[in-house]
């Protein structure tokens, strides 16, 4: 009842948005997953994968060099993402197959806010937040069980997108996780009859499959996904063209994630494998979103957000070997590490009439600060109780005011291990900042000096942003202030001043 009522009462404060019609802005958020800083070109000179219409949106809006996610892996950032809230306050890892929502029902989400202030909202895409599968399970069935007949597809599944804010869901809720079929709002329109068998799939182009086991629909085909998920973006903004009322689409891609499934006409299309290939065909149909917003005349008054959940995944070490391509460049670190690379990614904004367009930005920004921000964006005040504690409004940034909203980040993965950014300073707080095999040949490749095993390491990124010095025996004062800054930001309730947005 109190989340109702805190709903409730956003709906009576006027709607002023920040642009110059004063009419309240679409809001559109494209989140890629396990995709580098330097896998797309405007980030990475010497990258080995073009990606045009990337590179066309950051010339028409903001690209900022200092983004980051919440967590070095999935779930987390998206969680931290839709609440504007440090995931670490609530968990740490990924939702499960088949495992319950790590939202808790008075949690306010950004989809929620946006929908009580007169907003449509659709998810497309890549869930991966959780769901209430038991709900739907069979009487007597084991609950561990995974198979095709343990559940009555007839029934919705609660506790989904559609519980958490959002009016529209179409996905498969996690491509490499059963269950292998469309979901639409909360139902299964095809019903899975049969358990999975990746040997039916076309043959996989790099890697191994990474598909976990559980139910599937006949014809299940992962080569599809990505192309039908930007078929029915597409179909989604036109529908929302017509309906003449302002909206908010989260379109989750599934890639360039595993598996790695690049469709043939993109086979060559970069020089960084199948998995270049496979950014090269993400690029292509963000494109294709991007150009129907245009077509449908409603680009410009829309607020469009790019960014990832994470950085890439750690084959990353062995396709740069052979290719050339370190999809995490310039950083050390990949996905669930608390080094740079695990959670510094692309963060792009095109807001026409309010950002400046090609500007680079090397403020410090987080995609928690999202929420606040997008509140801002359209004149409206955050609840105050269980709402987007850690989000920072970044409007002022975007205008292009001399102001710095955010000047601490905690980056974390694992309940282990920790960094505070605190201005161009970093402590990590653990044996080291990896959680990857692989990093020491390319340490050694890359001259990095060997570690001295302290379970503390401070860097100063303005000089040093690929991670190489340890300077925590030569400034032992600013570590011992950054580890209690760091305790205090832990066991505060809030990182963002009340009223930011």
């Amino acid at each position: 009842m109190r989340k109702i009522l805190s709903l409730f009462a956003l709906l009576v404060t006027p709607l002023t948005a920040a642009n110059p019609t004063n009419e309240p802005p679409n809001v559109v958020i494209i989140y890629a997953d396990d995709l580098g800083f330097g896998d797309l070109s405007c980030y990475n000179a010497d990258g080995k994968i073009p990606t045009p219409n990337l590179d066309k949106l950051a010339s028409e809006g903001i690209r900022f060099t200092d983004g980051h996610s919440s967590s070095g892996i999935c779930t987390p950032s998206r969680y931290a993402l839709l609440t504007g809230r440090h995931h670490w306050r609530d968990f740490h890892g990924i939702a499960q197959s088949f495992g319950e929502s790590v939202f808790k029902p008075e949690r306010i989400t950004l989809p929620e806010f946006l929908q009580a202030n007169g907003y449509h909202t659709a998810c497309i895409g890549k869930w991966h937040l959780g769901w209430d599968w038991d709900a739907i399970r069979k009487p007597g069935t084991p609950k561990k069980s995974v198979k095709f007949d343990d559940f009555d597809w007839t029934k919705s599944v609660p506790d989904g997108p559609l519980a958490h804010g959002f009016d529209e869901y179409f996905g498969d809720a996690v491509i490499n996780f059963p269950p292998y079929a469309w979901i639409e709002n909360d139902k299964l329109p095809v019903a899975p009859d049969q358990q999975l068998d990746p040997k039916k799939w076309k043959k996989i182009k790099e890697g191994s499959w990474e598909c976990r086991p559980g139910p599937m629909v006949e014809g299940w085909d992962p080569y599809a996904n990505l192309p039908t998920l930007t078929d029915r973006t597409i179909a989604h903004l036109k529908q929302r063209k017509a309906a003449n009322k302002p909206f908010f689409l989260y379109f989750a891609l599934p890639c360039p994630h595993a598996p790695i499934v690049p469709n043939d006409e993109f086979d060559g299309k970069s020089g960084a494998g199948a998995f270049g290939d496979f950014v090269v065909e993400t690029d292509h149909h963000i494109g294709r979103v991007l150009d129907t917003l245009k077509e449908q005349g409603l680009d410009e008054n829309t607020l469009v957000i790019f960014t990832a959940d994470n950085g890439p995944e750690a084959y990353c070490y062995s396709r740069e070997k052979k290719f050339g391509h370190w999809s995490a460049a310039p950083f050390r670190g990949v996905k669930r590490d608390v080094y740079e690379g695990g959670h510094h990614v692309p963060f792009i904004i095109r807001y026409p009439g309010v950002a400046q367009a090609g500007k680079v930005e090397p403020a410090l920004v987080s995609q928690i600060d999202l929420m606040a921000t997008i509140a801002a964006a359209i004149g409206k005040e955050l609840p105050t109780e269980n709402c987007a504690e850690d989000s920072h409004n970044l409007l002022p940034l975007i205008k292009g005011e001399k102001v710095t909203p955010r000047t601490e980040h905690v980056h974390n993965t694992y309940p282990q291990t920790w960094a505070l950014r605190s201005g161009d300073w970093l402590l990590l707080q653990g044996k080291n900042g990896y959680h990857n095999r692989g990093w020491q040949a390319w340490e050694k490749k890359h001259n990095y000096p060997a570690d001295n095993d302290s379970p503390i390491e401070l860097y100063n990124l303005k000089d040093d942003i690929a991670q190489r010095h340890n300077l925590a025996e030569k400034h032992p004062e600013k570590a011992a202030k950054l580890q209690q800054r760091l305790k205090q930001l832990r066991t505060s309730p809030r990182t963002a001043p009340l009223g930011d947005s």
